[in-house]
């Protein structure tokens, strides 16, 4: 069973999210929040955020008992970029873009690397 959380808009770079997503995918819930508290990344805290409200919503939402929970899927994706403008010489100005980015999350309680593929014939 799935259990999904999601952050939109987060006001941080897609590019810098995606090195601390990668710490945690495909590991136990405990192991990718000791992961991410040894972390020296600021990108880390949202990310601890966004697990600990997915367990959350497994106890919750859907009466999940003891169990072990594993990131399954976690997703980066491109958000809105902000524009803005910083002056510059001779009365100009320069465009500065401010990315930001969604994360989306899943846990389940199957380890994501144990699944096997079935063999097909060509």
């Amino acid at each position: 069973m799935e259990f999904k959380a999601k952050i939109m808009n987060l006001r941080a770079s897609p590019r810098k999210l995606k090195l601390v997503a990668d710490l945690v995918r495909g590991k136990k819930l405990a192991e990718a929040l000791q992961q991410l508290d040894a972390s020296l990344l600021a990108l880390a805290q949202p990310v601890v955020k966004l697990l600990r409200s997915a367990e959350a919503n497994a106890k919750n939402n859907h009466k999940f008992g003891e169990g072990v929970l594993w990131v399954s899927k976690i997703e980066v994706g491109q958000g809105p970029v902000l524009k803005r403008w910083r002056p510059a010489a001779r009365g100009s100005a320069h465009p500065i873009r401010r990315p930001m980015a969604h994360l989306k999350l899943e846990l389940s309680d199957i380890n994501p690397k144990s699944k096997t593929k079935v063999a097909t014939k060509k």
